[in-house]
C-alpha cells in the first residue's frame, strides 16, 4: 500500500493483535498465524496494520484489536474495547465461560462451582449438549464418572486443553480412577474438568459467524484430523461451507439433515449463551458440533465446546470474507483450511500461506487457506 493510503487507513483506524494480559502464546506459530490474520482484517476493514498492540502509543482512530484468545470482561475494558465492532474474537463475564467447563451442568445442585456459574444456562441446552458433568473437585468428577459409566466409556476432558489435546477414555472404573489421579488437583479448582459420554464413529462439524465491519457470514464445516510431530491426533483443518448473512441465510441453502440439526444445535447453544451470561459479546462464534453413536449404537449429536477467538477457522473464515467482498453478486462460498505436520510440498499459488516454518514447540509445520476457483451465486 503506498504511503498516503496508509496515512488514509491509519486516520480510519489501526488493527492490532494482543496476547491475553497475564499469558504468553503457547507456540511460535500462533503468534505469527494471529498477525497474519490481523494483516488480512486490515485490508477488509481498510485499516492500517499495526502489529502487536503497545499501550504506551497514541493511535489515530479507531482501534481494532485481534487478541489470542477470548478476553475476560475486566480485560475487555482496559483495552477500550466496548462491543463487537472493536474487536475479532469475543468478551465474556467469567474466565470459566470460555472454556469446556460451561458445557455440562454440575452433579448435583450443591455441587463445588465457581462464581457466576448460571445453572439456567443448562436448563435451555436441552439436547443441544451430550450427556455429561462438569466438576470442580476430584470427588465430584469420580462421581460423575462412575454415573456416565452406567451407560457406556466416558470420555475426560481438561477444560483450557484445545487442538483435540488434553482428553483420555475411561472404559471401566479402574481406568477412570487412574486417570483421574494423574489430573492436578488445583487445576480441577481453579479451572474444572468435563466428563462427558463417549462416541465412536464420530465426525466434527464446524457451525460459525464472523462479523466484520458490515459483513457478516455463516458457515458449516467439517474438521479434518492429522498427527503432529509427536504422533497425537490433532486438528488438521476445515472444510466449510460459507454464507452472505446471518444463520437463517445459512439455513436457507439445501443441506443434509444431520448438518442443519447441528446448525440449530449451535444456535441454540449461542442463543442460551447470550441470555444467561450478561456481558457477553462476541463478533466471531465458532462452535464444535459432534455426531457419532453411542455404545448402544444410538445416533447422538451434542456441541462440545466453544470458540470466540482466533482459531483453526480463522483462515478460511477471513478468505470467505475477502471473496464477498470482491464479489458483491456471490453468496456461497467453499473455503478449506490446511494444518500439516512435517514436510510437506510447497502450497499452490493461489493459497493464502499463514505459516510456514519450524516452530520450537511444534517442530515443523505449514498452515494455509485455499477457496474454490468457482462460486455459488443465487
Amino acid at each position: 500500500m503506498p504511503p498516503s493510503d496508509l496515512a488514509t487507513a491509519a486516520q480510519q483506524g489501526v488493527v492490532v493483535t494482543c496476547a491475553n494480559p497475564g499469558t504468553r502464546y503457547a507456540s511460535e506459530h500462533e503468534r505469527i498465524t494471529q498477525l497474519a490474520y490481523a494483516r488480512r482484517l486490515a485490508a477488509l476493514k481498510g485499516y492500517a496494520d499495526r502489529g502487536p498492540y503497545d499501550p504506551s502509543a497514541r493511535y489515530p482512530g479507531h482501534v481494532y484489536f485481534v487478541p489470542a484468545g477470548t478476553l475476560r470482561a475486566q480485560e475487555a475494558a482496559a483495552l477500550g474495547i466496548r462491543g463487537p465492532q472493536d474487536l475479532f474474537g469475543g468478551v465474556v463475564p467469567h474466565g470459566f465461560v470460555a472454556t469446556k467447563a460451561i458445557t455440562h451442568p454440575l452433579l448435583e445442585p450443591d455441587a463445588a462451582a465457581l462464581p457466576g456459574w448460571n445453572t439456567a444456562f443448562h436448563g435451555q441446552l436441552g439436547d443441544a449438549v451430550l450427556a455429561g458433568y462438569s466438576a470442580f473437585s476430584l470427588d465430584d468428577a469420580l462421581r460423575a464418572g462412575m454415573r456416565l459409566l452406567a451407560g457406556g466409556p466416558v470420555r475426560i476432558k481438561q477444560v483450557r486443553a484445545s487442538g483435540g489435546l488434553g482428553q483420555w477414555v475411561a472404559r471401566d472404573a479402574a481406568e477412570l480412577k487412574r486417570r483421574l489421579e494423574a489430573v492436578d488437583p488445583a487445576e480441577v479448582l481453579s479451572h474444572g474438568i468435563v466428563l462427558e459420554e463417549n462416541l465412536d464413529q464420530v465426525r466434527t462439524f464446524s457451525v460459525g459467524q464472523v462479523q466484520v465491519g458490515a459483513m457478516t457470514a455463516s458457515y458449516f464445516g467439517s474438521q479434518r484430523l492429522t498427527r503432529n510431530n509427536h504422533g497425537d491426533e490433532v486438528y488438521g483443518g476445515s472444510d466449510l461451507t460459507v454464507s452472505r448473512g446471518d444463520f437463517g441465510a445459512l439455513l436457507a441453502l439445501q443441506i443434509e439433515p444431520q448438518i442443519r440439526h447441528a446448525i440449530e444445535q449451535a444456535r441454540r447453544y449461542d442463543a442460551a449463551v447470550k441470555g444467561c451470561f450478561s456481558g457477553f459479546f462476541a463478533s466471531r462464534i465458532n462452535y464444535d458440533v459432534l455426531v457419532g453413536r453411542d455404545e448402544s449404537g444410538r445416533d447422538r449429536s451434542g456441541v462440545l465446546e466453544q470458540s470466540w477467538r482466533v482459531g483453526g477457522a480463522t483462515g478460511p473464515e477471513l478468505a470467505a470474507l475477502d471473496a464477498f467482498r470482491n464479489q458483491p453478486g456471490c453468496e456461497r462460498i467453499c473455503a478449506t483450511g490446511f494444518e500439516i505436520f512435517g514436510e510437506c510440498p510447497e502450497p499452490p499459488p493461489d493459497a493464502v500461506v499463514y505459516f510456514r516454518g519450524e516452530d520450537p514447540r511444534v517442530g515443523r509445520l505449514t498452515k494455509y487457506t485455499l477457496v474454490e476457483p468457482h462460486v455459488d451465486a443465487r
